[in-house]
């Protein structure tokens, strides 16, 4: 039996859910632990991180070929699958709220887009 091409379509793409996002994130935490050890252990014994005693994390092969899976403006889901470790493309990870410090928002102000909102600029 031949399947319809809107099940192949469904059967090729793989989104994930919030429990692979989920599995996704501790991954990312897992290698992030790991790499700041065996950076440690470089660092004290001067060998390089092949010979850190503690395995590398491996890469959950259900996870790869994830696809990001956000809505876009179509309404269709996002099919990029260079996702970050929030289980997300670089157009739907989420941008940047702005500046949170007085420093910051300084900084921003000198940009040429005005008076930071909340602090008084010095004078």
């Amino acid at each position: 039996m031949r399947k319809s091409p809107k099940q192949s379509d469904d059967a090729k793409h793989k989104f994930g859910t919030p429990e692979m996002r989920k599995r996704l994130k501790k991954f990312y935490a897992e290698f992030a632990d790991w790499q700041a050890k065996s950076e440690l252990f470089e660092q004290e014994t001067g060998k390089y991180w092949t010979e850190f005693p503690e395995p590398r994390p491996t890469y959950p092969k259900d996870l790869s070929g994830m696809l990001c899976g956000a809505k876009n403006r179509k309404g269709l889901p996002c099919k990029i699958s260079d996702i970050f470790s929030n289980g997300r493309c670089k157009f739907h990870g989420g941008a940047s709220t702005g500046p949170k410090t007085k420093r910051g928002k300084r900084k921003s102000a000198k940009n040429g887009f005005g008076k930071p909102r909340g602090i008084d600029l010095p004078k």
